[in-house]
């Protein structure tokens, strides 16, 4: 089936069941404007390079939190819950596609992320979350980091969003530019107003489409480097620079909590917070901290891709609850799809499953297996509490090294891989093998995006 034929099928399929369950699914609320009732909204937010433990909900001692802190008093926090990868461009396609990056080519083992020098981008073919949920009649708008393309036929205005307002790839390459839609209105970008603008942004959608069902992707560019606070939070937490700017962040999720409250859309939206991969430790006191997790950015180990995640909807997630169900951004896209009644693509392998039971409390925890990619190769994986590390690297200063058996660990029993059980347990190791043998046969690879590069006239 070609392209077009899909999405007029997709398109159809998703209409149809969007209009058969409206009436009837339960998570569709009627707001307080006696208005006709309408699927719920949902807001993603994303954090870039916040590890583990830099939130103040997560145990960080200094980093001043509140609303995030609230947030998960509110709502449910996870405390196993991982990116697809350890870095932020294929974190962002596993995100918005439901899918590990190696199969749509946004991952290389060359070229870790997009650099404005990149050609490629995430492919046409992919189906992502605002394009699927535009189908069910949903206002979708991207504030912030986009990182996934950044020539016009890649920005998210072709993928699936009405409107877009960030730096198309990370804030410490050059140009910088601060985009509107397609067009560049600012370069080099001021980036200590940053935060705060993406912000009135972000605020400024969900007014204009609080009567309508809206997507809100707001993926910031902080904490990751160079650190960027407004005049507000400068010199303002005890952690310093860092401190500061994840203060902001704060701030910034308050608002939009604040806003949705206030218009009443509270009981109607779905909420998660989380980061593309763990802290950036190599820069130090401007990298933040994985808690008691091992490694971070650029690594498979727990510190580069558990991540911190809250899920807030009032009304429907029991407050103030820890989750350990195992489960990932990936997630994110059948769960949105879900409860806007759109269904599932067919046509492709899905690495993502329904959140909705874990979060809900209404059936058994959806995922038991998570792979753990950098680039193209598979490093480790995990399946219930045991983890295998067929490969380990702790970064970019590292080499990969291999390990036959592999390393194993129990993660419910040790979360900072500290002791590798391997030899006691090898009949773990050989279903895990069996478990990697299935995956592969699955598996099929295309031609690394990352790795086109824009020709020089």
């Amino acid at each position: 089936m070609n392209r077009r034929n899909f999405l007029k099928t997709f398109c159809k399929g998703a209409a149809a069941a969007t209009l058969a369950g409206f009436y009837t699914n339960p998570l569709f609320a009627a707001d307080n404007k006696n208005q006709k009732s309408k699927p719920p909204n949902i807001v993603v937010i994303f954090a870039d390079d916040l590890g583990y433990g830099d939130l103040g909900c997560f145990g960080h001692p200094t980093i001043s939190t509140p609303n995030l802190d609230r947030m998960a008093a509110e709502g449910m926090k996870f405390s196993q819950f991982y990116s697809a990868a350890p870095v932020c461009t294929p974190s962002r396609a596993a995100l918005l596609t439901g899918r590990l990056p190696i199969r749509n080519g946004m991952c290389s083992d060359r070229r870790r992320v997009l650099f404005p020098n990149s050609a490629g981008g995430l492919p046409e073919t992919e189906v992502t979350i605002a394009s699927a949920l535009k189908t069910a009649g949903y206002a979708t708008c991207c504030i912030g980091k986009w990182h996934l393309g950044h020539l016009p036929k890649f920005l998210p205005t072709r993928r699936g969003f009405d409107h877009y307002f960030g730096i198309p790839y990370s804030n410490d390459m050059k140009p910088t530019p601060l985009m509107s839609n397609e067009e560049t209105i600012e370069e080099p970008a001021d980036q200590t107003t940053l935060t705060r603008r993406y912000t009135e942004q972000a605020l400024k959608f969900i007014q204009k489409n609080k009567y309508k069902h809206f997507f809100l992707y707001f993926p910031h560019t902080f904490p990751h480097v160079p650190l960027f606070a407004s005049d507000s939070f400068k010199n303002k937490s005890l952690r310093g620079l860092f401190g500061d700017v994840v203060e902001e962040l704060d701030w910034s999720v308050g608002k939009i909590l604040h806003t949705l409250r206030q218009n009443n859309l509270a009981e109607n939206t779905l909420v998660f917070f989380t980061s593309d991969n763990g802290p950036w430790l190599i820069m130090n006191l401007n990298g933040g901290s994985a808690g008691l997790l091992r490694g971070g950015k650029g690594s498979t180990w727990e510190g580069g891709m558990r991540e911190p995640c809250i899920a807030w909807w009032p009304g429907k997630i029991k407050p103030n609850t820890t989750n350990p169900a195992l489960a990932s951004t990936m997630d994110i896209f059948a769960t949105c799809l879900e409860i806007a009644g759109v269904p599932v693509p067919k046509d492709r392998i899905i690495d993502g499953v329904n959140l909705l039971p874990a979060l809900l409390g209404t059936g058994p925890d959806p995922r038991n297996i998570m792979f753990f990619y950098r680039g193209t190769r598979l490093m480790a994986v995990r399946k219930g509490p045991w983890k295998a590390h067929f490969i380990t690297q702790a970064g970019y200063r590292e080499k990969p090294k291999e390990h036959d058996p592999p390393l194993l660990f129990n993660l419910e029993y040790d979360p900072s891989e500290k002791f590798n059980v391997a030899d006691k347990n090898s009949k773990v190791i050989d279903d895990i093998r069996r478990t990697v043998e299935r995956h592969k046969k699955n598996l099929k690879t295309p031609k690394s995006q990352l790795e086109l590069l824009i020709k020089d006239d």
